[in-house]
C-alpha cells in the first residue's frame, strides 16, 4: 500500500496535541525535519512508527515520502513536517533540494550495518556544505538496536562520532518502538535551541520598547 504523501491525513490526527496552547487560533510552530541515511537502515520504519505507531517489516525503497504530525514536545505544541528520503545513490541528485529546506536532520544508521555508519560522515558533511554552516540541528540515531547478535557498530564508536560532531546520540528500534519518540523529540529540541540562538536580541522587543530578557542556551 502506498504511503501517505501529503501527510495531513497520516499524522495530524496522530499527534498528542492540537496546538491550541500557543493562543486562540494560533497554529503551533512548524519544524521541517528530514530523515536521512543509507538504504535499508530503517528510515521509513522509524518515521511510520513515530507517526502511526506501526512497524513496517517489509523493505520498500523510498523515493520521497512526507508526513505531518502535531504533537507536544516538553509541553509545547509543534507541527512536524517530516520528509522521509531516499537512501539509494541513484536518487542522490534530489538530496540537495531537501537538505536546503530542512530545519533539522535525523541521521540514521543501522547498528548491524557498518557501511551505513561509515557513510554518515560524508552525509553530515554534505548537509553542512549545503546549509553553508559549521553546525546544524541534527541527531544521530543508531537504529535496529534490537539486533544484538548482528551488531557491527558499538555504542562507544557511535558516541565518539556524536561527540566529534556535537550531536546527540539515540539508540532506537523501530520494531520494538525503543526511543522512537525520543529521537524525534530530541531533534525538535535541537531545532528550538538553534532557532533561539539565531534570533537577534533586537528582534525580541519592538523599537522603543523595553529590552527583552535573554535566555542563554547551550549546545549539546
Amino acid at each position: 500500500m502506498e504511503r501517505e504523501r501529503a501527510g495531513a491525513g497520516a499524522g495530524a490526527g496522530a499527534g498528542t496535541g492540537t496546538g491550541t496552547g500557543t493562543g486562540v487560533g494560533a497554529p503551533p510552530p512548524r519544524h521541517r525535519l528530514v530523515v536521512v541515511g543509507g538504504g535499508g537502515v530503517g528510515k521509513s520504519a522509524l518515521t511510520i512508527q513515530f507517526i502511526q505507531s506501526y512497524f513496517v517489516s517489509d523493505y520498500d525503497p523510498t523515493i520521497e515520502d512526507s508526513y505531518t504530525k502535531v504533537c507536544a514536545v516538553d509541553g509545547a505544541p509543534a507541527r512536524l513536517d517530516i520528509l522521509d528520503t531516499a537512501g539509494q545513490e541513484e536518487f542522490g541528485a534530489m538530496r540537495e533540494q531537501y537538505l536546503r529546506a530542512g530545519d533539522g536532520f535525523l541521521l540514521v544508521f543501522a547498528v548491524n550495518d557498518r557501511g551505513s555508519f561509515g557513510a554518515l560522515a560524508r552525509l553530515h558533511g554534505q548537509i553542512l556544505r549545503v546549509k553553508d554552516r559549521d553546525d546544524v540541528p541534527a541527531v544521530l540515531v543508531g537504529n535496529k538496536a534490537d539486533l544484538h547478535p548482528q551488531r557491527q557498530v558499538s555504542r562507544e564508536e557511535a558516541l565518539a562520532f556524536a561527540r566529534e560532531n556535537r550531536l546527540p546520540y539515540v539508540e532506537a528500534s523501530a520494531k520494538t518502538r525503543l526511543n522512537v519518540d525520543e529521537a524525534f523529540h530530541e531533534l525538535v529540541r535541537a531545532v528550538r535551541r538553534f532557532q533561539e540562538q539565531e534570533t537577534p536580541p533586537a528582534l525580541a522587543a519592538p523599537p522603543g520598547g523595553k529590552e527583552a530578557a535573554g535566555c542563554p542556551c547551550a549546545l549539546l
